[in-house]
């Protein structure tokens, strides 16, 4: 560490505070990442904020006030301005996810590909054409990149999937689950981008009178305490989020102390089958 460290790293998240604390992912992420970096004497200086542009006003204050070591840069978009404005400022920074092109700056990379495959084979196994996923905000990388997993896959399968675009928030979940089941032709199965819109939908179809896993097949992004305990139990693609959290304070570490940093990936997200995935309904 250097001399003139300043003790922190900072995570600013650009989202509606009411989500970080309903959405189990970042309060884990966050606890792998802190336990990994206070055996060091550093500390996880957190700012939430609406939207990038205050994101992008936190980082010139951090970095004009030497208040940060180092950032790390969460949740990619499509259209980035982040990466530009970190290499204006010169602050370092370990990129969560895809790599940021003109950033020289390291990266824990996910595969969002693999494990939408592993869960298309799992509802093709099962018998489902009539697929639908709510996924996150459509602007970021990842989301994208499951988009086009799914799509790519489906098409293979000859299968026309329906997509339609949440915010991660419990409101969503339950609202487009409630949308799709009032289809003239409603989704047999539906994949979700979190555990929080997950656990919502599931709610919204007992409402409705749908069975799960009789008429409908439910699948979560994310692996939590939620979808343990939901009856019937959610069938996920679960993820080790606190390891996750350890891989990026190890690359942290490895930035600030100026040595190279290693090439890391977050842990592979694996199908966990439980009680809310079975075979499609016959027509």
């Amino acid at each position: 560490m250097a001399a003139t460290s300043s003790g922190a790293v900072g995570l600013v998240l650009a989202r509606p505070a009411r989500l970080l604390g309903t959405e189990p992912f970042f309060m884990e992420f966050i606890a792998g990442i802190e336990e990994h970096l206070t055996p060091h004497d550093l500390s996880l200086l957190l700012h939430v904020v609406p939207a990038h542009d205050a994101e992008i006003t936190a980082y010139r204050r951090w970095a004009s006030g030497g208040l940060v070591d180092a950032v790390l840069l969460v949740n990619r978009t499509v259209v980035d301005p982040r990466p530009a404005v970190l290499r204006e400022i010169g602050l370092p920074a370990v990129v969560v996810g895809e790599p940021a092109a003109g950033l020289t700056a390291p990266a824990v990379r996910t595969d969002d590909a693999g494990p939408v495959a592993q869960a298309l084979e799992h509802l093709l196994s099962l018998g489902h054409t009539r697929i639908a996923r709510i996924t996150g905000p459509a602007g970021l990388l990842h989301t994208a990149a499951r988009t086009t997993a799914l799509v790519g896959g489906c098409r293979a399968a000859g299968v026309a999937p329906t997509i339609v675009e949440g915010d991660y928030s419990e409101e969503a979940g339950a609202k487009l689950t409630a949308a799709l089941l009032n289809r003239a032709e409603p989704p047999t199965a539906i994949l979700y981008d979190n555990d929080v819109m997950a656990v919502a939908g599931l709610n919204t179809a007992k409402e409705l009178g749908v069975s799960v896993p009789g008429e409908l097949s439910l699948i979560a992004w994310d692996d939590s305490t939620l979808c343990r305990l939901a009856s019937p139990a959610l069938t996920t693609m679960s993820v080790d989020v606190h390891r996750f959290g350890v891989a990026v304070a190890e690359s942290v570490l490895e930035l600030i102390g100026g040595g190279p940093v290693a090439e890391r990936w977050s842990p592979a997200a694996a199908l966990v089958a439980r009680d809310s995935s079975a075979a499609a309904p016959v027509r």
